[in-house]
Order: structure tokens, then sequence, then C-alpha cells
């Protein structure tokens, strides 16, 4: 008997668009996700960055160290100690096994940014199945290199969703073999985790989600606003219910339709498509929204595209009707696919959990992960502003002059700038900082080197106001900012009205005692 007929399930047919738009869609997001890391991770994280990698491996090195002295003085056994150095205390990372470096950081980045260009004008997809999976599976250990050593600058929820994305499409094949459906029904899986986990935690979290006033909020208060943001936020507070609503049906309703038969999955993927547009639209959540959309897109069935845009060029890119995948990769895929339904059992229970967790990684490879964002809502937004003065700032006609971030809110009359699917590392983190988290090391250190006017950093920021001089003293106040009305922008043309609170870090100079301790922050 034919072994073919045993697996004649196994050809997705209806879906050589949707492996197209996935596969080069991930691949440009990677691309992004690595220029970010050029051009950002050694200045926060580099040799002489704000939380250095060889601080952080040397550290890791004496814990696993201390951990295996105390278990031979207990006694222990040989191979449970083997374990325990095995899994460590970091991800998997290239930098633990061959150092880390500048260099070495510029070298990845570098390579990841080739593959992911080399999926994008889609090279590796006219060969045989197994080279874009090697081009994906190659990103994915180099950005998980990454992310393992990011510390908090890399511990948002799309760095963990990027890997285990990157991971899932290496085995979506290549044009000569047709998609294979475990492999799309894993990445629906995928959506339905992403979006029915973030309406969860809504639900779970924050009252303002229940009584439909999030939205009153949030356009506001979000951590990046958009060029739009504000047009938003001053939108009647009926629409903004209504926003709440269509966010708990996208989220909690939807996700379901997923697994439906065509044409109701293409609907479904188009409303949460559209609904992650919106946000797009509204706000900068780096490339998060946009893996949103090129995953949702994995739903899509050929045929209802054909029915709609006739006149689109499939056939350049459909595969020969006579393809049949081969014993080998079939193997493959159904080999990923029941690890990746074992290893979904931890998601899954966190899903019906009432203790969800929020953007949470089960396994150190970050192949199946837990999803959700902005469980709860903030009221009003309070910034760090960063001031430097080249006076005696004891002197209280100091002048003080503030320094400029490339995204987040500062001037009066700058409009938010559009950075999406960018990330801009240190301005996210600057949102957090307000909400309980002050004195974190990585921020006491950014003042030190703006006290250094170190070139680096400077260029992290958008307006360094002492021209790449030293300034004599330097001091964090908090502010109250929130979007100006109509009429208040008609009359100041101020698109925020900031209200001062107070001092946050009084001045620090470079002889301050206190940098003494600095460095002993963790």
């Amino acid at each position: 008997m034919d072994w073919t007929a045993w697996f004649a399930w196994f050809d997705a047919r209806d879906a050589d668009l949707a492996r197209e738009v996935v596969q080069r869609g991930i691949a440009a997001l990677f691309l992004i996700a690595f220029l970010s890391t050029l051009n950002q991770f050694r200045p926060l994280l580099g040799e002489h960055g704000l939380l250095p990698v060889p601080s952080l491996l040397r550290a890791v090195d004496d814990a696993e160290r201390r951990v295996r002295e105390r278990a031979e003085r207990a006694g222990e056994r040989v191979g449970r100690l083997g374990r325990t150095r095995r899994r460590g205390f970091l991800g998997p990372t290239i930098f633990r096994r061959w150092g880390y470096s500048d260099a070495r950081l510029v070298a990845v980045c570098a390579a990841g940014m080739v593959l992911a260009a080399s999926v994008v004008i889609g090279l590796p997809q006219l060969g045989p199945p197994w080279v874009p999976m090697l081009a994906f599976l190659a990103m994915w250990a180099l950005y998980l290199s990454i992310v393992s050593v990011g510390q908090t600058f890399y511990g948002f929820g799309w760095e963990m969703l990027l890997c285990e994305a990157g991971f899932l499409v290496a085995f979506l094949g290549s044009r000569e073999v047709p998609p294979p459906l475990p492999t799309i029904v894993l990445v629906w899986w995928l959506v339905f985790r992403l979006e029915f986990g973030a309406g969860m935690i809504k639900i779970r979290g924050d009252r303002a989600w229940r009584d439909l006033t999030a939205l009153y909020y949030h356009h506001e208060t979000q951590p990046m606003p958009g060029p739009l943001s504000r047009q938003a936020h001053l939108l009647p507070k009926w629409f903004h219910r209504l926003e709440v609503i269509g966010n708990h049906a996208a989220q909690l309703v939807v996700p379901f339709l997923l697994f439906a038969p065509q044409p109701v999955r293409t609907i479904a993927a188009a409303i949460i498509i559209g609904t992650q547009l919106w946000l797009v639209v509204t706000g900068n959540f780096a490339w998060l929204n946009w893996i949103t959309i090129v995953l949702a897109f994995g739903a899509v069935g050929d045929g209802v595209v054909r029915w709609l845009l006739p006149w689109l060029p499939l056939d350049a890119i459909e595969t020969p009707t006579d393809a049949a995948s081969p014993p080998w990769w079939i193997a493959i895929v159904l080999i990923v696919t029941a690890l990746i339904l074992w290893l979904s059992r931890h998601p899954f229970m966190n899903l019906v959990s009432k203790r969800q967790l929020m953007n949470a990684s089960f396994d150190r490879y970050m192949l199946v992960n837990a999803y959700g964002a902005f469980g709860s809502v903030t009221r009003q937004r309070v910034e760090i502003v960063v001031e430097g003065t080249a006076d005696d700032p004891r002197d209280a006609a100091a002048e003080w002059r503030e320094y400029a971030f490339k995204g987040k809110p500062g001037d009066a009359r700058r409009i938010p700038r559009q950075y999406a699917p960018y990330h801009l590392r240190l301005d996210w983190l600057m949102w957090f900082l307000p909400l309980g988290r002050l004195e974190e090391a990585w921020f006491l250190r950014f003042l030190e080197r703006l006290l250094e006017a170190d070139a680096t950093t400077l260029r992290l920021l958008a307006h360094d106001p002492f021209g790449g001089e030293r300034p004599r003293s330097v001091r964090a106040r908090t502010e109250l900012y929130r979007f100006s009305t109509r009429e208040e922008h008609r009359r100041t043309r101020d698109v925020w009205m900031r209200h001062p609170l107070g001092i946050a870090i009084p001045p620090l100079s470079l002889d301050d005692p206190v940098r003494d301790d600095w460095d002993d922050l963790d």
C-alpha cells in the first residue's frame, strides 16, 4: 500500500500564502530585532554597559560554583550535580561558552540580519525544506543567546514570543513541499495562547477592564504613546467603552474560531489583524502587534483570498500540485509537533489557573510560553525627568537643562513619534521607574554615564543639552503628564500638560560618595 495515503492529511494545500507571509514576516521582525540589538546592546549591556554581560557571566559562574560546593559538602551524588551544572542559571547562550565581547555581539547581530534578510527576499524558500529550517533555527539560537543575557532590557514578552515563533516557523518548509498542517495548527495555537492569555489576564486583573473604563486611561498612560495616541485619548467615552468590548471579543471569543473551518477561520484572523492594526496606529509596542498580525495570517486560507482578491498572483508562490512531503520531513515535523504539544501543558494550565502568570517562560529554550499584557491599567502618567547643570547644584539660581529621550514624552510641544516595530529599550524601561523601580542599578549607572558624558550612552538619547561636555551635576525629577484638551492645545499648542511633582533623585556629582555603592547594586 502506498504510504503517502496514510499522510494525505499532512499537507495543507490551502496555506501557501499563509506560509509565505508568516515566514517572511517573522524574518523581517528578526531583522528589526537584531538591528535594535546592534544599535543599543553595547551601551546598555556591553563590556562597559549599564548592566555589563561579562559581570553577569562572572556572577553566574560564582553562583554555580557555590551551589556545587554546597552540594559536595552535603554529599550529593555526582549525577545530580551534573544536572545542576547543565541547567545553570541562564538560558542557553553562545556567550557562556565562548565568552562575551562587543565584537562577538556585533558578529551575532550581523549574522542574524543576513539570515533574516535572505528569508525576507525569499532565497531559502527556493531550496529543499531543510534550508529555511536551518535559517530559522540559526536565527532562533542567535537571538536566544542575546535574550538569555539581556537581563531587564530584554525582559519583555515579545522577546520570548519572537523566540517561540522563530523556532516554530522553522518547520513550515519551502516551496518544494506543501505547508505542513501540524505546523500551521501550532501557529494557530500560538495565536490562541497569545490573544486568549492577554484577554484573561485583563479580566482577572484590573477592574477597569471589567467595568469597561480601561481605555479612559490607556492611550494616555501607555509606556510609549504614538503620533495618534492623543487623538485616540480624546475620543468620547462611549467609544472607549466600545473599544474595551471589542478587545474582549477579539481576545476571549474570536481565538476559538481560529480552529473552525474556512471561511470562518479567515474571518477570525481578519478580526485579530484589524484590532492589532488599531493598536499599531494608537501606540508603540515594539513588534508585539506586528508579530501577532503576522502569526494571525497563518489562519488565512488561499481559497478565501482568491475569492476576495482574484487579481493577486498566488500562482507564483503556489506549491506544485504533484509535490508531496518526503518521509524524513514528515518525521521531523511530527516529532517537533509532539514536543510542542507536550510542552504546551504548562501554558495551558496557566490559562485556566486563577493565578495566571503573564509573559512567563516554562523552559530554558523559550519554545512554549505564556503571554499577556496590561493586566492592570495606570490611571496617571508620571514621568521621570532627567536634568543636568553646569552650575553649583546647591545654588537656587542654578540652570537645570533637560535631557531629551527619543521615544518617551519630554518636551510639552513634541508630538510622540512612531518607532514600533523598532524597540527603544531605554525609553521603555524609563516608564517603569515611577512604578516603584526608581533605584534600579541600571538607572543609577545611567546617571553616572551622563556625568561622564559617555558618548555611547548619549547616542541613546534624542538630545544632550551639554553638547558632549560633562555636566557638574545631574538629578531626576517626577512630573505628572496628561494630554492637553483640544481647547488647551488651541491656546498653548502643547501636546502635553506638565505638572512638577518633586525630586526623585537629588543632585549627584562624580565626586559624590553615594557613587561608591552603585556597583554593588543588583
